[in-house]
């Protein structure tokens, strides 16, 4: 259900949650992560353009969270990178579901409606119950 450049974002922003206010490479936290570091470039961008991240370049430069962890949601960063996709319309496009979706389509949606809110809920803070990378910072 999740595309895996939503995970990679995820896992690069706990990390980052994990850290305090210090500035990782993207190649440290391509380390720490196990993300391919050529992609993940393009991940820690699309969150700092979002201004998830702070990004800075140059001898000590590097990424770290604009906020705290308790101000950004999961679904913030998901919809930064690979945005859920809500069902407005019949995929068929079929005349009888124009003004409405189908009873399928209508219970599709109604979950996706469930796990966005859910995700809106849950904030970066709360994957840090137990710490998932290990000799951080």
């Amino acid at each position: 259900m999740f595309s895996q450049t939503a995970e990679y974002a995820l896992r690069a922003v706990v990390f980052l949650a994990e850290s305090g206010e210090t500035r990782y490479t993207t190649q440290t936290i391509a380390d720490m992560t196990r993300i391919p570091p050529r992609y993940l470039a393009k991940v820690l961008n699309s969150l700092a353009r979002a201004g998830i991240l702070i990004g800075q370049r140059g001898i000590y430069g590097g990424f770290a969270l604009s906020k705290s962890p308790g101000d950004i949601s999961v679904l913030e960063v998901i919809q930064a990178v690979d945005p859920l996709k809500r069902i407005y319309k019949c995929p068929l496009n079929l005349e009888a579901h124009r003004d409405q979706l189908c009873p399928l389509h209508a219970r599709l949606d109604a979950s996706l409606a469930l796990i966005q809110e859910d995700l809106r809920r849950s904030s970066v803070a709360d994957l840090l119950q137990r710490p998932t990378f290990r000799n951080v910072g």
